[in-house]
């Protein structure tokens, strides 16, 4: 699938959407802008909406665009480390347990709530279960 690139350039009434190899259009806003942009490739080049990529890159004034994509590479690190900090905190939390700690003592240890101790130990891939306790649960 190809992918084409859209300079979006800040104008009096919206934003310019300058499509690498192709032209220009335009957009009130730049959540309008892929619609737009997928809208004048579409005619230009007689593909299908669904048989290509878009890719917006904003281009703004004053270092704007450079403390953005800082922003945006700060968020996605972020979120990097909290999952891995909730997979070794479940991973821990599971370890304590099966050690005897109780659940306020768990929390405690890893300094977060009783509640999300509940949730780090439930959240353990399901088991097949069998037997009675397999039959009891299935109501019909």
């Amino acid at each position: 699938m190809s992918t084409y690139t859209v300079r979006a350039k800040r104008w009096d009434r919206g934003w310019e959407l300058h499509i690498d190899g192709l032209g220009v259009t335009q957009s009130r806003s730049l959540r309008d802008a892929p619609k737009m942009a997928r809208d004048y490739i579409a005619l230009d080049t007689g593909a299908a909406p669904g048989t290509f990529d878009v890719e917006i890159i904003p281009e703004m004034d004053g270092g704007l665009e450079a403390e953005a994509s800082a922003a945006r590479t700060a968020v996605i690190t972020a979120s990097r480390a909290q999952k891995d900090a909730a997979t070794r905190s479940r991973i821990v939390a599971r370890k304590l347990r099966d050690a005897g700690l109780t659940g306020r003592d768990i929390s405690v240890v890893l300094n977060v709530s009783p509640q999300r101790v509940s949730q780090l130990l439930g959240s353990q891939p399901l088991k097949a279960a069998s037997g009675k306790a397999a039959r009891r649960r299935v109501r019909h």
